[in-house]
């Protein structure tokens, strides 16, 4: 079963790139947020560790595009895609900088 999309096109790569993160860290936000809830996890009381929390799951939601660029570079007919993927993945990490700009130096 191939769930990947076939058509060498930017758009799907952009689209790709930018959806797999979004959903991915939605998903780990509510995830710990139930688990605070639920008395697993201590709730960090502390804005920096909210931050941090923030921060980590946000850069574990972009690396998730590098296994779809990996299966897309893999098909060597996948060049637009994979211009997509990376073009978005750029985005994301400059999203990521400028809103993290000053906990980071």
């Amino acid at each position: 079963m191939n769930i990947m999309p076939q058509k060498n096109a930017l758009w799907v790569g952009l689209l790709l790139g930018l959806c797999v993160p979004l959903v991915t860290y939605a998903l780990l936000l509510t995830i710990f947020e139930q688990l605070e809830l639920a008395g697993i996890f201590n709730r960090g009381a502390e804005l920096s560790s909210k931050l941090r929390r923030e921060r980590t799951l946000s850069i574990v939601a972009i690396c998730l595009n590098v296994p779809i660029l990996n299966y897309y570079m893999r098909r060597r007919f996948f060049g637009r895609t994979v211009q997509g993927i990376v073009i978005a993945t750029v985005i994301c990490v400059g999203i990521w900088v400028f809103k993290f700009w000053k906990y980071l130096f």
